[in-house]
């Protein structure tokens, strides 16, 4: 199983050439914020390991909102953001985009301060990445080899299905399963499909990963006694903070929702970004830390087949902490619309982005953490339509497919290579064609 790694180059803007930057990642696109695959700076199409890929102008829309709790804004320059989601390791990622795409990633960051035409571009990319608190994959180990086989795959039983559909009236499902499975043997051997076997992991990876899958409980579990000690200040402390923190209830700004939303919705799938602010003070830092922490292990090792507690809509997600921890964000790519999946979020898990959120200035109050917030589903798009940040350019390796059609198409490919199915079983796989 060749497992997914998270790609994050940051680095800030040379102040007078953001406009100039952005005009330069406007002829990235098809249409606009939507990659075309064979663009001249960054071919993406040319990856075969990449399943994402973003170039975004990173910067707090609402940098006046700590002012509510007394504090000054902490400004810093606007960055340059690029996040990839790749097979294998993130280093061997790089290596090849510096060697494939070299004059025109060094157009791209000579926008950016330090970058000179000597610098090398690979230690640049390396020394630039910024540590990710909490990094989410939907399935561990699909790569994008496999997604493309299996859509490829899919396609052709199903063109074959319909094109042969009178003849196969009234044959049995085991009949019809061998005649599918004598169909694509028939393709393989021509090559017009291909069925990759899992490719295997890096060196030490599956060693690494149970060292982490251990490690976390056994520090729980040491930690417990104190951990249960500080409980009762922990709810004091909380509940002082929930009832006496600000909320803002101000109304995003139409005009820049609608700026943004024209670079939604050109795909079956989006990509979402959202920046703010810390709450002031080391519990609600402590707590971000530690809560994110916490997400980051159980989406290394519980939620990695499909599903994020009950949301079954995201591809790949990761919380960010940057200018020194006052702020954090949160970047996802996901299936439908906005607005579908921020209710999908509200009506599944909202307790979950209470525990995720709430300790993000501006946010609905909570109530113990786990209530309100987001039930206050009004306020809990103000705000976050309030901190969303526009994507200038994003790339997907498979467009037109959702995370239901590759789940799917990985089923059609089990009842193609499984050796034994019941009646039953050969009539649900027919089902899915």
């Amino acid at each position: 199983m060749l497992p997914q790694s998270a790609v994050l180059v940051t680095a800030p803007i040379v102040p007078d050439q953001q406009q100039a930057l952005t005009e330069l990642l406007v002829t990235m696109n098809l249409v606009p914020g939507f990659a075309d695959p064979d663009n001249a700076l960054v071919p993406f199409g040319q990856f075969d390991r990449l399943h994402f890929a973003r170039f975004l102008i990173l910067q707090d829309p609402v940098p006046d909102e700590i002012t509510v709790h007394g504090l000054p804004p902490s400004p810093w320059l606007p960055m340059l953001a690029f996040f990839a989601d790749c097979d294998g390791t993130a280093d061997d990622f790089l290596n090849d985009m510096a060697s494939r795409c070299e004059a025109g990633l060094r157009r791209i960051f000579a926008h950016c301060r330090g970058f000179t035409a000597g610098t090398d571009l690979l230690d640049w990319m390396r020394r630039h990445q910024t540590p990710i608190a909490a990094n989410y994959v939907n399935w561990i180990g699909r790569t994008v080899r496999q997604i493309r086989e299996e859509a490829a795959l899919f396609r052709a039983l199903s063109g074959w299905l319909d094109a042969n559909g009178s003849e196969l009236a009234g044959h049995a499902p085991r009949d019809i399963h061998r005649r599918l499975s004598a169909f694509v043997a028939e393709q393989r051997r021509a090559g017009a499909l291909a069925l990759s076997p899992p490719e295997p992991a890096p060196p030490g990876w599956y060693w690494h990963n149970l060292v982490h899958a251990v490690t976390v409980p056994v520090v729980l579990t040491a930690a417990l006694p104190l951990l249960l000690a500080y409980l009762p200040f922990f709810l004091l402390l909380l509940r002082r903070h929930e009832t006496t923190d600000p909320e803002i209830n101000t109304p995003p700004d139409l005009a820049r929702r609608t700026a943004i939303a024209a670079f939604e919705d050109h795909d079956v799938s989006n990509p979402y970004i959202v920046i703010g602010y810390l709450k002031p003070g080391p519990f609600r830092r402590s707590l971000a830390v530690f809560l994110l922490w916490l997400v980051n292990y159980a989406a290394r090792h519980i939620y990695r087949r499909g599903r994020l507690a009950r949301v079954r809509t995201i591809h790949f997600a990761r919380w960010v902490f940057i200018n020194d921890s006052k702020q954090v964000f949160f970047a996802s790519t996901y299936d439908g619309s906005l607005d579908s999946y921020m209710d999908d979020f509200i009506n599944k898990v909202g307790w979950g982005l209470n525990v995720l959120f709430s300790n993000s200035v501006g946010y609905p109050r909570t109530n113990w953490l786990l209530r309100d917030g987001a039930a206050d589903e009004l306020k809990f798009k103000y705000d976050l339509f309030r901190h969303q940040v526009p994507v200038q350019v994003w790339y997907k390796a498979y467009p037109g497919l959702t995370l239901f059609d590759l789940f799917r198409n990985s089923k059609v490919r089990a009842g193609i290579e499984a050796r034994h199915m019941s009646d039953r079983q050969i009539r649900d796989w027919l089902d899915l064609l």
